[in-house]
């Protein structure tokens, strides 16, 4: 039975601690679309999607404003597309011609980002998926919607070091292909170990060959909501600090499964899952940095801190299965470095490096995300950040993924994304300082700085990325704008 103080507290997450639903994320198996000739085929992709998602912005609109729910982003995943274009596709500009079909759709439907410019290499690539791998820096250049990723390795299979040798390229080459947009194009493209199928979640959101033909997902957020109800417990044992977090992610995860039961019904799709993973915005006090030093850490990255991540996200999963039919997508707590304002200042106190963030990983969701790099890093030391995490989820049976922006023509001077990116040696990076910030970019030609303000993504449908002053900076994402 609902009782009065329930309504309120419910609306008081959502009014004063920055509870929201991340995203509703329709995925559409595009497999029958299939076809030899390129032309047909990019028709049937999009006539199948704008006949299967042509409603699911103003659903997500009306659900938003019938229950006060706000709903961050509306979202397309898709099959991945190295399997629907192989007959149809024998060069790499075949693929970057469906990429812009995909574009167009998410442009008529109004959402957010449509992931699954994909391919499945975690044991060996064939022809198909090399074409559209090499595809991946024109296709991101050319595109607005279009997010892409690359699993390249699994537990069962192992890691296929040729992807990621090729992925180490490929990313230098989306950061030269993009750099007139601050290499944006290596926001929208990860790399991934053990990707599930079922995940809602961009850049790396595709949909899995095991599931149905379309179904609803919902990705709920909250870690404000998780500070907010820490503050009150300041202090007590491990055992109320623990009961109050799967408290509190099993109240965030119920508005979830509510918002996904309404949208499947209006929509008229399968519900999928609901991914409950605490995924925190530049917003002052939705940070899951500041959840850590609520445990009690001075600053992320202290000795503790991969203890004091492993108990959250332990307890958040705890929480989230009781709440919620089907659970599924990565689960658990995200460490988008950019994106979380305690994450950023705890880099810019000098309390947390690229190394302490790769042992962080071994017990969060994803891995190393939004990892601004030198310019002239070389392919190959990328390629090797992407190994090691691979072996970290490989190893410990998890979702592992880098999603880094290589700062390309900045080269060892002005990096456009973070502040002090400090030079790479031949064998590895050093640390990176990291510095907030809120206004527009001055982007730097030479020794003469040229302003100009970045607005990443047509407000009609994406909340503007601004970038920094003084032109270094980080992304200042609003709205609770997660790319992930």
């Amino acid at each position: 039975m609902i009782n009065i103080s329930e309504v309120i507290e419910t609306n008081k997450m959502i009014e004063q601690e920055n509870f929201d639903v991340r995203t509703i994320t329709m995925g559409i198996n595009l497999l029958d679309c299939a076809s030899t000739d390129l032309d047909e085929l990019c028709q049937n992709i999009h006539n199948k999607i704008t006949r299967l998602a042509k409603n699911l912005v103003k659903t997500g609109e009306e659900i938003s404003k019938e229950f006060g729910v706000p709903i961050v982003n509306k979202r397309i995943s898709i099959t991945p597309i190295s399997l629907v274009g192989g007959s149809a596709c024998k060069t790499t500009d075949d693929y970057v011609k469906i990429a812009k079909t995909l574009d167009q759709c998410a442009k008529e439907l109004g959402v957010n980002f449509l992931g699954g410019y994909s391919a499945i290499v975690s044991k060996g690539m064939s022809k198909s998926d090399e074409l559209l791998i090499r595809s991946i820096p024109q296709a991101m250049a050319q595109t607005d919607f279009v997010c892409s990723s690359v699993n390249v390795g699994s537990t069962k299979t192992g890691i296929n070091m040729d992807a990621v040798r090729l992925m180490g390229e490929i990313v230098k080459d989306t950061a030269e292909a993009t750099k007139d947009r601050g290499s944006l194009g290596c926001a929208k493209l990860v790399v991934l170990c053990n990707a599930p199928d079922d995940n809602p979640f961009m850049a790396g959101a595709f949909h899995g060959v095991s599931e149905a033909d379309a179904v609803v997902s919902v990705g709920v957020s909250g870690p404000g909501v998780v500070k907010y109800a820490l503050e009150k417990v300041k202090g007590e044992s491990f055992e109320v600090l623990c009961e109050t977090i799967k408290r509190t992610a099993f109240k965030i995860t119920r508005v979830g499964q509510l918002v996904a039961k309404e949208a499947s019904r209006r929509l008229n799709v399968p519900f999928g899952i609901i991914d409950l993973s605490l995924a925190p915005t530049p917003a002052i006090g939705d940070s899951v940095a500041d959840i850590l030093e609520l445990i009690g850490l001075e600053h992320a990255g202290a000795p503790g801190t991969t203890a004091a991540l492993a108990l959250l996200n332990d307890q958040v999963k705890k929480g989230g299965i009781m709440a919620s039919s089907y659970v599924g997508g990565l689960s658990g707590a995200f460490i988008p470095v950019s994106e979380d304002q305690g994450m950023i200042n705890a880099v810019e106190a000098g309390a947390l490096t690229i190394e302490k963030l790769e042992a962080m990983t071994c017990v969060c969701s994803v891995g190393l995300d939004m990892i601004a790099i030198p310019g002239d890093t070389p392919a190959t030391t990328i390629s090797g950040v992407i190994a090691d995490e691979a072996a970290i989820g490989m190893v410990n049976q998890k979702t592992t993924a880098v999603r880094i922006i290589s700062c390309g023509h900045e080269g060892r001077r002005q990096c456009r994304f973070w502040r002090f990116a400090r030079s790479c040696s031949n064998h590895a990076c050093k640390p990176i300082q990291l510095r907030g910030i809120r206004k527009p970019c001055r982007s730097y030609s030479g020794s003469n700085p040229q302003f100009q303000e970045l607005n990443c993504f047509d407000s009609k449908y994406q909340s503007p990325i601004l970038l920094s002053q003084a032109g270094w900076g980080i992304f200042s994402l609003y709205n609770h704008l997660s790319i992930f």
